[in-house]
């Protein structure tokens, strides 16, 4: 599975950006997907997650705000981010596992202006 992040950007506090996880491979369906972000110097964390049947999680941080979703015929996976702010600001990875085998996407950075 090879992965390619888009939709990062530059916006101001309070608006909106929609993240696209675009994924090659016949086994999408089968892997669970992760939106991760690293804000610099800090360690990468778990933005949000979405399993092959559909369950969601999310940290503390985004929950409410944020919402990971899946298209497995277009072999996709989404985070819809609202009311951003600037400790938000991030290089995102999408991430996709299955079993043993776990995949990275470049990052997509987002930049949140106050």
């Amino acid at each position: 599975v090879q992965l390619q992040a888009s939709g990062g950007g530059t916006v101001q506090t309070g608006a909106s950006l929609r993240l696209s996880c675009a994924a090659s491979g016949r086994t999408f369906s089968r892997h669970s997907v992760g939106w991760f972000r690293q804000a610099p110097g800090k360690q990468r964390e778990l933005v949000a997650t979405i399993d092959n049947d559909g369950r969601t999680n999310y940290a503390d941080s985004v929950k409410g705000r944020f919402t990971i979703s899946r298209d497995n015929a277009q072999k996709t996976a989404n985070l819809q981010m609202n009311s951003l702010g600037p400790e938000d600001t991030a290089l995102y990875h999408c991430n996709a596992r299955f079993r043993s085998a776990q995949y990275w996407g470049q990052g997509t950075l987002v930049t949140v202006s106050s």
